[in-house]
């Protein structure tokens, strides 16, 4: 069976002298695991375009349960990410939960489009990467089905309140009156930061990073959206934790 289809190679794994194994999010068929043959040689044709961080156009032929790279033309490289330590840590992240969250043969354009433009942003530099990060963790998050409830307070129903809480453990938000002397972990979000997150879970995808954050209010805004990430996924990343090292 012959497959063609656009995609981002999100790991690499060396096989032999020349070979490799790469995981690739593509928009049709969800994480494809490919055996490229020759790809390590810097003169093959598809060397380029099976590289890490790479959006590709794929030739892919499927025999049995295995996947084989029979074609790819590279599309994006994503230059600026290579040159900056920082940046490549939180890109390789992104491709770490994306691989995660996404599963085999499914249809996932949308995973798709908000990792491409997540590290075009990232790239651009023109908006801190923590607010790409928050912003790519609860989409993503919501859109494999782990979506938050940010509507109101769970208990009262109230829409905004001063000292707003949100609980990382299930996903809902409590206002000051409602959190009351609770032991549950939770993280005092207030008006500005309960807002941006409502933005990045419920906004039009073409205007999701279309907001700002004061710059103090970041941090609660990152720690929010990575709880809740982890929380729900029950383990952690070692891409994440390399990201955390290399920026303190």
């Amino acid at each position: 069976m012959k497959i063609v289809t656009d995609g981002i190679v999100i790991r690499e794994q060396s096989v032999r002298e020349t070979d490799k194994v790469i995981t690739v999010l593509t928009r049709d068929n969800g994480v494809v695991h490919a055996y490229a043959a020759g790809a390590k040689n810097i003169k093959a044709a598809k060397s380029t375009a099976t590289g890490l961080l790479t959006y590709s156009q794929f030739v892919f032929f499927k025999s049995r349960d295995r996947f084989v790279v029979d074609e790819a033309h590279a599309k994006e490289v994503f230059i600026e990410l290579r040159s900056d330590i920082e940046k490549l840590a939180l890109a390789q992240y992104f491709c770490e939960l994306a691989g995660t969250l996404v599963q085999e043969g499914e249809q996932s354009e949308q995973q798709l489009r908000l990792t491409l433009n997540s590290l075009f942003l990232l790239c651009k530099g023109t908006k801190p990467a923590p607010l790409v990060k928050a912003a790519f963790e609860l989409r993503l998050m919501s859109i494999c089905g782990y979506m938050p409830n940010l509507v109101c307070c769970a208990e009262c129903a109230v829409y905004e309140h001063e000292t707003m809480s949100f609980f990382p453990a299930d996903g809902t938000l409590l206002c000051g009156d409602c959190a009351g002397i609770t032991k549950a972990r939770r993280i005092v979000t207030g008006l500005g930061v309960t807002a941006a997150m409502r933005h990045c879970v419920y906004a039009e995808f073409d205007k999701l990073f279309a907001f700002t954050v004061a710059e103090s209010s970041l941090p609660i805004l990152e720690k929010a959206a990575e709880e809740y990430s982890l929380s729900k996924l029950e383990r952690g990343f070692t891409t994440l934790d390399f990201y955390k090292q290399i920026r303190t």
